[in-house]
């Protein structure tokens, strides 16, 4: 028993020297770890002085370093402001100068004024002592005058007038002859002015192609029946129709000769009808041309109306449109004058379209513009003037008879309407086969075209084709290579341009065929 005792009190012994020891270790350690902590805050302190001195360092470097950019930036900027204010002061003072200059010039000019004035003053009382001076002379001399001469000043001043009277008498006569002459020579110009557009009006050629119509006959027979015993027929036929029949030794043919084509037109039909009938006699030819009469007149209506509704020109007066339908027998140039009209209305129309005006009226006044030509045989004066006249008569507007009055200027032209006319007008003229020459200038001119060409070597033949608007030239394979053939058409379009003249251009083809031949064998 008192050996467990013993044992248990030695280990509690143990255990209190352990934990004894155990306590001093920690202590110890606890010690060493307080004084290795305190260390570190020292270490921690020294550093962090050490790089506080450090970035004070630095922050006093960076200081001194913005400070020196600062002076440096303040002085380059006060030596600017001291540069301009330098240079300031040196325009100042140019100015200055200038300145000064100039009151010196006007001080001077001040006094070169005054000076000048003091002259002028001295001059007029100089001049104003002569004119006194002059007027006492003039009247001394006066006097004499009157005492030498034995005229008062009234009388000598009736003589003077009179004689200028005289002298401008004289020459007021001279001017008077200087001008009438002058109006003769003009009255002259304009009367061969006037006369020559009468002349091209109705003679030469294009007289014989407006006033003549050809009546073919069966056979030469058909004169003599158209004649009639001792030519009662004939001139029954010209009676009723009002043309003339030539019937002359051209074979199988009768002309026709008048100025009013409507007539003329009744004539043709009329004699056609008879000739086709064989009863050639008085009576029956007044019946004959009462009826062709008849025909030609529906005829002219229904022409006059086709083109007013092809245009949609509504409302012209029918008898307007009568007159509108003659222009079917009338040519201008050997231009329909109807088909004229009307291609002038839709050129008009098409340009007033493209214009954004008014198309239904530039229409209507392209196709009225000739219409005085259906009487202009008949009315003397210019057909734009009739034709305005005939228009306001059956009741067209202002501005249609202004147009129609002004597409030949006639009138000077006011609207763009009138211009429109006139432009369509020229087209139509000018385009290419509208207006035609004589068969015989024209057969001539393509011979003439022909003949060019095939006066060049290595040329089998020659054809004018389009109206002469273009030539084509065979050649001789052998002869014209291609490139010889490029300048054979030059040199046919260049002799062409030297003897020719021609509308519009003349296109020359030059043809070169080869040919290649080869039989079969059996």
């Amino acid at each position: 028993m008192e050996l467990p005792v013993v044992l248990s009190s030695i280990a509690v012994v143990l255990l209190l020297g352990l934990g004894v020891i155990v306590f001093f270790v920690l202590k110890k350690k606890a010690v060493q770890e307080s004084l290795n902590i305190e260390e570190e805050q020292i270490r921690l302190m020294n550093e962090a002085k050490s790089k506080a001195a450090t970035l004070l360092k630095e922050a006093q470097l960076e200081a001194k370093s913005r400070l020196l950019e600062m002076k440096s930036d303040f002085d380059s900027e006060t030596e600017e402001t001291r540069s301009e204010i330098k240079k300031e002061e040196r325009r100042l003072s140019k100015r200055t100068e200038k300145i000064e200059k100039q009151e010196d010039q006007l001080s001077k000019r001040e006094l070169s004024s005054q000076k000048k004035e003091t002259d002028i003053q001295r001059k007029l009382d100089s001049a104003a002592k002569k004119e006194t001076q002059y007027r006492e002379l003039l009247e001394e001399t006066k006097i004499e005058l009157e005492k030498v001469s034995g005229l008062t000043l009234e009388e000598a001043k009736d003589l003077l007038l009179k004689a200028m009277e005289e002298e401008a008498k004289h020459e007021g006569a001279k001017l008077i002859k200087k001008i009438t002459s002058e109006a003769r020579e003009n009255a002259d110009k304009e009367a061969k002015k006037i006369i020559s557009t009468a002349i091209q009006r109705y003679a030469g050629d294009y007289v014989a192609e407006r006033t003549v119509s050809v009546v073919h006959l069966p056979g030469d027979e058909m004169k003599g029946r158209i004649i009639g015993r001792e030519g009662r027929n004939i001139r029954a036929l010209e009676a009723a129709t009002g043309i003339d029949l030539i019937i002359d030794d051209t074979p199988e043919a009768v002309i026709l000769s008048g100025f009013n084509p409507v007539r003329r037109e009744v004539a043709r039909l009329s004699l056609e009808k008879l000739i086709s009938d064989g009863r050639i006699h008085p009576a029956r030819i007044e019946d004959v041309v009462e009826r062709a009469t008849e025909e030609v007149d529906t005829a002219i209506k229904e022409a006059g109306e086709q083109a007013a509704f092809d245009l949609g020109a509504h409302g012209i007066d029918p008898e307007l449109i009568k007159v509108l339908g003659k222009l079917k027998f009338r040519t201008s140039y050997a231009q329909n004058v109807l088909q004229h009209s009307v291609e002038v209305a839709f050129l008009s129309g098409a340009i007033a379209a493209e214009l954004g005006l008014d198309v239904k009226l530039a229409k209507r006044m392209g196709l009225l513009h000739d219409i005085g030509k259906a009487v202009d045989h008949e009315v003397d004066g210019a057909h734009a003037i009739i034709g305005a006249k005939l228009a306001k008569k059956y009741g067209e507007k202002e501005n249609v008879i202004k147009a129609i009055a002004a597409h030949h200027e006639d009138q000077m032209p006011e609207s763009v309407y009138d211009y429109i006319v006139q432009a369509a007008d020229a087209l139509s003229g000018a385009r290419p086969g509208a207006r035609k020459e004589s068969l015989e200038n024209y057969i001539k001119r393509l011979e003439d075209l022909e003949n060019i060409a095939n006066s060049f070597d290595g040329v089998i033949n020659t054809y004018a084709i389009q109206a002469g608007r273009e030539i084509r030239v065979i050649t001789e394979s052998e002869k014209i290579n291609d490139d010889s053939a490029v300048l054979l058409s030059r040199d046919i379009a260049r002799q062409i341009e030297e003897n020719l003249t021609f509308p519009g251009q003349v296109k020359v083809v030059v043809i070169r065929e080869t040919r290649a031949v080869e039989y079969t064998k059996k």
